[in-house]
């Protein structure tokens, strides 16, 4: 395919300095040059301008301010708008992608009725290894690809929004991701938005199809902090909230589709495992049974809260408006 493809990375703090410019790096090293990479900026002047000074003689970087409210989403929105091309590619900003991230993207939007192509995202652990009590069935909770998903080119509901592109009529269709779903700069670590936008999308497009290609493999960066249980607790938890909100945006049946099955057949079978493991004596296997029967309950209890609130409040969430020049606001050649 010869189609164009702009890279979207999404920034908010001066402490992934470091993992930016390995994120910005690597698109630069990929197989199938991207036409642009644009880095949003959400709502920190310091690290605009850091940014702007870094990349001001790079050719093919922009440094852009979000336009939109403080979040993933207007950020995500801001690059969409200042984009030109024909696929939008997001990479998130404590990640690097492999060589051939690009190309295997592109393969996908060779079939007209592909508007969305997700990759494979692997942890990167700071500690060097995986926790022993950390299930694979919850590498989502470390924004990675997790036991259950098909392996290979497959259909999917929705892709995983820090690994993955768009074909830009998705947005013609669908409008932007959600403002008021995901993460926001708050400590609490939501999510969902992409899922939001996926069934949006399916709905205002229902010839779509949207696919994960297992061969778009990024590296994610999980910090030590990340690797604790609290963390996989706190993010369990928001995970239940952001997806009241969707069940809230598009119903129950369509946002909850793919978790019914995660929950009635892939949860089961990795506590099994676990528990066989640890049966057999091999390290982690009672606390990886532990933690995902942890993980339904604190998600379950964020989903019934979420719910109730979203009901009382009614929606705290608008869809993104893509507009012309949103993102031209500190823009760096």
């Amino acid at each position: 395919m010869n189609a164009e493809i702009s890279v979207v990375v999404c920034v908010y703090t001066e402490d992934r300095w470091a993992d930016i410019l390995a994120a910005v790096s690597s698109v630069r090293a990929q197989s199938l040059a991207a036409l642009e990479t644009l880095l949003v900026v959400d709502h920190n002047l310091p690290l605009l301008d850091r940014l702007a000074k870094e990349y001001k003689e790079t050719e093919g970087v922009r440094v852009l301010a979000n336009a939109g409210p403080r979040g993933l989403s207007a950020g995500r929105n801001t690059g969409i708008a200042a984009s030109r091309g024909e696929i939008v590619a997001f990479l998130d900003d404590d990640a690097v992608a492999e060589r051939e991230w690009l190309r295997h993207f592109a393969e996908g939007f060779e079939d007209p009725r592909v508007l969305a192509v997700g990759g494979r995202t692997l942890p990167a652990w700071e500690s060097g290894r995986r926790p022993v009590w950390f299930p694979e069935e919850f590498d989502w909770v470390v924004g990675c690809t997790y036991r259950g998903l098909p392996p290979g080119r497959v259909r999917v509901r929705n892709v995983l929004g820090g690994n993955a592109s768009f074909r830009r009529t998705a947005f013609d269709a669908a409008g932007g991701f959600a403002t008021g779903i995901g993460r926001d700069g708050d400590k609490r670590p939501l999510g969902c938005e992409e899922t939001e936008f996926c069934i949006r999308l399916a709905r205002a497009r229902p010839d779509a199809v949207l696919l994960i290609d297992d061969r778009s493999v990024i590296h994610h960066r999980v910090p030590a902090a990340r690797e604790r249980f609290r963390y996989f607790r706190a993010r369990a938890y928001a995970e239940g909230l952001s997806k009241a909100l969707v069940a809230r945006s598009v119903g129950a049946a369509a946002g909850l589709e793919s978790e019914r099955r995660y929950t009635t057949r892939v949860l089961p079978a990795g506590i099994g495992r676990g528990l066989r493991d640890a049966a057999l004596g091999r390290p982690g296997g009672a606390g990886r049974a532990g933690a995902i029967v942890t993980g339904v309950l604190t998600a379950a209890g964020g989903y019934v809260l979420g719910s109730v609130r979203a009901r009382r409040a009614g929606a705290t969430f608008s869809v993104g408006e893509i507009g012309e020049g949103a993102g031209g606001e500190g823009a760096a050649a």
